[in-house]
């Protein structure tokens, strides 16, 4: 029974959810025929091999799909909003709908906090079983491939708890798999979780090694996991050297040449090269450090690819736009005679950057990354309804925002009327009709951002030099201009950060992360703030940068439904699902400040002790 019910009962914080006070006892009763033994199904190598795979397909399904979860991490941020304008429900007002009780993991409201919670300590159940029977295996090919495989466990234990305690702060600690039912949580202090992580990811990265089969951990991958984990508890040095392993390791390298499928296309560029879908797991790819791998009929794709053009583009092919003339502008149907569907896409806004993304960012007139041809701009798209043919002067002309007369020519400039980087979300579709974004590999991470990392590390050290020599390398390959040490600061590194991982990196994590930095050493920002962590979540540098440079949240501005997009300073942490904290019946998941329920914390854990549990440091 007891083995029974460490498959059916436990799988992470959501059977908190799944299973309250209120079960019955003959529900947790084994069945017969359904006993599960991990002697039996961890005997092997090969059996625990199995449950890593479990967690790659978690951390795909956070890029890909309809509403995927990055759509969350990427509008609660400082780089985008919501430009789903066309309904009431989706988390655009945040001080109204963010609550612990609401409905935190809904596609359409693009709300995804519930996902990122349940998903989270699933992926951290995965691994636990890896590690958990490490030593049950007697077919190992040698003490290195076990050594690998658990390298392999933690680093995706660590990278969710990475996530995790950015997301949500102090949580739960789980290191080993429970022998079964536990209502007995309580939070662990964040720092706590991520100086355990540090441990097994230095252990990671003596074993696991690089190359090998796609899409599995690479030493890189864990080195640059790592130096997020050291820069998040105020580690600087350990940072640098970190990513220096992965930057001079003499695996990996930023690519600067073309390359691929499209190596013999003179209209295209290195960073058009960079992102196609047939490029991103080339063994000639030497950026790619970490990879999701999703193909057409892959085992456990149900994403339906990456939907990254339905999710991220305007929705510009609508009855919305018009003619200077008054008619209906633009046509999303495949086949007409100006068929700019299939060359783009179509997209209904649920991300919608906001004007310093796709403008004040952009005043470097070499940068690839903007580019035409690699960047769109709502102008270089062409009046192309059928209808307007030989009856409107327009047809097959350039959109207007405006006509002579000044009058806008959109009925929504929030979700119809933006720029966005073709070069990153196009990916073809045919397996529909109308093209939103098909199956593609997709980076979890990149050697590009290892070098904005080590810059970060750089310059909370105070080493202007070396951190614009790093960002330079990213520009340099961009054919952006060069900055200089002068012109680093936060504001820098986070642009830098906007052009080249827009979409790609889980903004809102490590915007938070470089908040929680400034809270924790108190180092002046550009804004000429300090902060503290005991304010932390009442005043932080999440929020103020998101003021500085959004121009929708608190700005009020409106969508169509009158629905004002707003966000408060206790933002810079999602509130803990209600679910998992009423579950929890003989412990105490504690509430973050600014949610219901945050007058009920108790003290967070603050040790770690033999049995692989945390403890109160008074204990």
């Amino acid at each position: 029974m007891k083995q029974l019910l460490k498959k059916t009962i436990y799988i992470g914080l959501s059977g908190l959810i799944l299973c309250s006070t209120s079960c019955k006892r003959e529900f947790l009763e084994p069945k017969p025929l359904s006993f599960y033994t991990p002697e039996e199904t961890f005997s092997s190598a090969d059996g625990l091999w199995a449950t890593l795979v479990a967690c790659e397909r978690n951390m795909r399904i956070e890029t890909h799909g309809d509403g995927a979860p990055i759509v969350t991490e990427t509008i609660y941020s400082d780089i985008a909003v919501s430009g789903s304008t066309d309904k009431p429900g989706p988390a655009i007002d945040l001080n109204l709908v963010i609550t612990p009780d609401g409905n935190l993991d809904n596609i359409e409201f693009e709300n995804r906090i519930g996902w990122y919670w349940r998903e989270g300590y699933r992926a951290i159940r995965y691994a636990n079983t890896a590690i958990t029977y490490i030593d049950l295996p007697q077919d190992y090919a040698s003490e290195e491939e076990r050594n690998q495989l658990l390298g392999s466990a933690y680093f995706y234990r660590a990278y969710r708890y990475y996530r995790l305690t950015q997301q949500f702060g102090d949580i739960p600690l789980i290191l080993e798999e429970p022998q079964g039912p536990k209502l007995d949580f309580y939070s662990t202090k964040r720092e706590v979780i991520l100086r355990k992580m540090k441990e097994d990811l230095e252990f990671a990265q003596e074993w696991v090694p690089d190359g090998g089969v796609k899409g599995r951990v690479t030493k890189g991958a864990v080195s640059h996991l790592l130096t997020k984990v050291n820069l998040a508890l105020g580690l600087f040095d350990d940072a640098i050297q970190s990513a220096t392993n992965v930057i001079n390791g003499g695996t990996y390298a930023l690519m600067t040449e073309r390359f691929g499928a499209y190596v013999n296309d003179a209209t295209r560029n290195v960073i058009w090269d960079l992102h196609r879908p047939e490029n991103k797991s080339l063994a000639s790819n030497r950026e790619a450090l970490m990879l999701v791998i999703d193909r057409i009929n892959i085992d456990g794709n149900v994403s339906g690819g990456t939907r990254s053009m339905r999710n991220a583009l305007p929705n510009w092919g609508n009855t919305g736009n018009v003619t200077p003339a008054g008619n209906r502008a633009t046509s999303d149907q495949p086949g007409a005679e100006i068929d700019q569907v299939t060359a783009y896409g179509r997209g209904i806004a649920r991300v919608r950057p906001v004007w310093h993304t796709q403008k004040e960012i952009w005043t470097d007139g070499t940068d690839l990354r903007h580019a035409p041809g690699n960047w769109m701009d709502m102008e270089d798209l062409v009046y192309n309804a059928p209808s307007l043919k030989g009856k409107d002067p327009y047809y097959g002309k350039p959109l207007q925002y405006r006509n002579d007369r000044g009058t806008i020519l959109t009925n929504d400039t929030i979700r119809n009327w933006f720029s966005w980087p073709h070069y990153k979300l196009y990916v073809e579709d045919p397996q529909r009709v109308t093209p939103d974004g098909g199956n593609s590999d997709w980076y979890v991470f990149r050697l590009a951002e290892t070098y904005l990392l080590r810059a970060e590390a750089y310059f909370w050290k105070g080493d202007l030099a070396s951190a614009a020599a790093d960002i330079n390398a990213v520009r340099n390959r961009a054919q952006a201009t060069p900055i200089t040490a002068a012109e680093v600061n936060m504001a820098t590194i986070l642009d830098e950060r906007t052009r080249e991982l827009y979409y790609e990196e889980p903004r809102k994590s490590e915007l938070t992360r470089i908040a929680y930095i400034f809270a924790l050493t108190g180092k002046v920002a550009e804004n000429g703030k300090t902060y503290s962590l005991e304010t932390f979540s009442r005043d932080n540098y999440f929020y103020d940068r998101v003021m500085a440079v959004s121009d929708f949240y608190n700005k009020g501005v409106r969508t169509n439904f009158g629905v004002p997009y707003t966000m408060s300073p206790y933002h810079v942490l999602w509130p803990v699902p209600i679910g998992a904290i009423n579950s929890n019946t003989q412990g105490v998941i504690n509430q973050n400040e600014g949610y219901s329920g945050f007058e009920n914390n108790v003290p967070p854990l603050t040790e770690i002790i033999e049995d692989g549990h945390a403890r109160a440091a008074a204990e």
